[in-house]
């Protein structure tokens, strides 16, 4: 009878992501995020979204609601320094 392979646990998939990262099994990704009516895709190099889920794991947040939180405020910060140009 096959021997079946180990299933390996980790705290979080965010664990589990930077294993692979730096095991090289990841290569560049694509993100799909969805909002109420419209779907973007972005596409993250490996070490980006690596760094993202360090990044949420010591904030203690998900990754993908970090990732909604510095979208937004990457906007809003553009959209601030729009209007200061425009005055």
């Amino acid at each position: 009878m096959p021997k079946k392979a180990k299933s390996r646990r980790f705290a979080s998939k965010a664990d589990e992501f930077e294993k692979a990262v730096k095991e090289g099994y990841v290569g560049r990704c694509v993100l799909v995020v969805t909002g109420d009516s419209a779907v973007a895709k972005v596409r993250l190099g490996s070490r980006d979204v690596a760094e993202a889920c360090k990044q949420a794991r010591e904030r203690g947040e998900g990754f993908h609601t970090y990732l909604k939180m510095i979208i937004h405020e990457a906007l809003e910060a553009a959209k601030a320094a729009r209007k200061t140009a425009a005055l």
